[in-house]
């Protein structure tokens, strides 16, 4: 299954980063958190809340989690839980789950995505502006860590343009990771604000996201959007309102993006 969006042509291509760009940590940080939390300091209110170390799946981390700032993805997985003083505590846990995913980035407990850098080098250049768009804080740790030149020269990839040294922070024309926006996805704030950086209107920009309420704030913005279904559940994307989902980004035709349109290779 295909769609296409006919357009004036995109000129932007705007990537979220944890499950888009990068395999990181951050939902292993929140389950294992969670359970050093039930387990210890909270042990005593685990067994009137819903929590077990099986409830928290890949499936609740996207669904309840994904795609939200810090504090309000911990309130959210909390109240779906039914802990008590969700409110309260999800500083507490959000204090917990920050220091653990730090301590596996700096173990460098996270990888790119092969095929999203493919992607993103060819859409650069092929003459789109590129930004990054996460909530998180701790993604410009990971990208500054990316070094796009030995990706490009272990792909056997002739880009000129790509110098010594360049990191995959460095290669974004924009980047509002880990800026503060007063409401999160599924509201289009922080993907209105990458295309402001870029120069461009929203609606010659297209989004990469692989969580349900990226793709909302996407389509909210009158962007474009590509699903990113890597745990292949595409229909959860295009019930958000994704124009096209894909397993891999080498799926999408590059070629076809300058003309505004969204199709598979």
């Amino acid at each position: 299954m295909a769609s296409s969006s006919p357009r004036q042509g995109f000129a932007g291509a705007i990537f979220d980063v944890d499950g888009v760009l990068v395999d990181s940590p951050h939902e292993r940080a929140w389950r294992e958190s969670l359970q050093r939390l039930m387990e210890g300091r909270w042990r005593e209110l685990a067994p009137s809340t819903s929590w077990t170390p099986e409830r928290f799946t890949h499936d609740f981390y996207q669904e309840v989690m994904a795609g939200k700032p810090r504090l309000a993805g911990a309130r959210s997985a909390l109240e779906a839980l039914g802990v008590p003083d969700a409110e309260a505590r999800a500083k507490e846990y959000a204090a917990d789950k920050q220091a653990r995913v730090l301590e596996l980035i700096n173990a460098g407990e996270f990888h790119a995505f092969p095929d999203a850098l493919r992607f993103l080098l060819a859409v650069e250049h092929a003459g789109l502006r590129i930004a990054s768009a996460s909530s998180s804080r701790n993604a410009r740790p990971m990208l500054e860590r990316i070094r796009l030149d030995k990706f490009a020269a272990e792909q056997g990839l002739d880009l000129p343009e790509i110098g010594e040294g360049l990191t995959l922070l460095e290669a974004f024309d924009g980047d509002v990771t880990g800026r503060e926006f007063p409401r999160g996805k599924p509201d289009p704030m922080i993907f209105l604000a990458a295309a402001e950086e870029l120069g461009l209107p929203p609606e010659r920009c297209v989004v990469m996201e692989d969580a349900r309420s990226g793709v909302q704030a996407a389509k909210a913005g009158a962007m474009a959007a590509i699903g990113v279904a890597r745990d292949e559940h595409d229909d959860v994307l295009w019930e958000a309102g994704a124009d096209l989902v894909v397993h891999t980004l080498d799926e999408v035709d590059v070629e076809e993006l300058t003309g505004g349109r969204l199709v598979r290779r």
